[in-house]
């Protein structure tokens, strides 16, 4: 579900994106407003921005190779860590330097519009429309995945990059569109080029802000992330469940990808088990496992071992902490 909502999601913000950027860019030749230079600017960094989460999709399905046996799933996050950059440097960096010379080239000249003078306006509030058609697909796919957790949350805890790339760059936009309308229409109004400037430096540093959390959100993907609190908890209790299995004794967990889990563990047996009885209760708690969480890929390690309990480990040699099966 999520690999097909992001798809949507993408496509609907490509469209747009390219529609927009192209319509921007003629009001920027006929008018010279600087807004509609950084908005075309950043509808493009957006178009390509699509286009690399589509790239890093079809690179993700890789079958898996013996060079790299878990496979291309993290293709993912580093196509969607690419676009923080792309965001951050051609977005917003270039929005900034833009902002930067209208608002000297304003001081000396006035800066202002003087050619096709409400064009860039009604340019505007179309793509704020076609923006907000991108925006709603998105929350509309956001929403089969989010649950109930707030907007902040499913961003933090998302594992699948795409639909938070498209959310925050749709509202990056919305709200881009509407700092370049705010500058626009007042250098209309006032005939001083200074507020397109000011407009054009809100883009900037939006986009820039935008780019530094995706980046921190990828990067921490990137890393490798468990599974979330809940996911975790189903996992350990199914691997408990089977007659053989007295208990986890640990267990620990990283996305490969977005629907693809690694799972270690190592399950406590009982002492005296015969060697197909340990194999029976290792099977029986691996389909458990995989049963609670259908729609993912779980690739699992699990180790049998006899519990001794805490004491074990509190007698454990100290530079060796992990060598006891007693460990917690």
């Amino acid at each position: 579900m999520s690999t097909e909502g992001g798809t949507r999601a993408i496509l609907a913000a490509l469209a747009a994106n390219l529609g927009i950027a192209v319509t921007k860019f003629i009001a920027f030749l006929l008018s010279g407003s600087s807004s509609m230079l950084a908005e075309s600017v950043h509808s493009l960094a957006d178009s390509g921005n699509q286009g690399l989460l589509l790239l890093g999709g079809k690179k993700a399905k890789q079958e898996a190779t013996p060079e790299h046996p878990f496979g291309f799933g993290r293709e993912r996050y580093v196509y969607a860590f690419i676009v923080s950059i792309v965001l951050f440097s051609i977005g917003g960096l270039f929005a900034l330097y833009e902002a930067y010379h209208k608002y000297h080239e304003s001081r000396l000249h006035g800066g202002a519009i003087t050619s096709w003078q409400w064009l860039p306006v009604a340019v505007l509030v179309a793509a704020i429309v076609m923006e907000g058609f991108s925006f709603r697909t998105a929350i509309q796919e956001s929403n089969h995945s989010r649950g109930k957790r707030s907007w902040k949350e499913f961003i933090r805890s998302a594992k699948a990059p795409e639909l938070p790339v498209i959310l925050l760059e749709d509202f990056a936009a919305l709200v881009g569109l509407v700092s370049a309308l705010i500058g626009v229409s007042l250098t209309l109004i006032t005939g001083s080029g200074v507020w397109d400037a000011f407009g054009t430096g809100a883009i900037g540093l939006l986009l820039v802000s935008v780019a530094i959390v995706l980046a921190i959100e990828m990067k921490s993907l990137l890393i490798g992330e468990s599974a979330n609190p809940a996911a975790r908890r189903r996992i350990e209790e199914a691997l408990a469940s089977p007659d053989g299995i007295e208990r986890v004794i640990h267990a620990k967990t990283m996305h490969l990808g977005p629907e693809e889990l690694l799972v270690a563990a190592k399950l406590a047996v009982a002492p005296g088990s015969d060697a197909a009885a340990i194999a029976d209760a290792i099977n029986q708690a691996e389909a458990a496992a995989r049963a609670t969480e259908p729609d993912m890929t779980l690739v699992m390690y699990l180790e049998p071992d006899i519990d001794l309990g805490p004491a074990a480990a509190a007698s454990a040699p100290a530079a060796a902490p992990s060598s006891t099966s007693g460990e917690q």
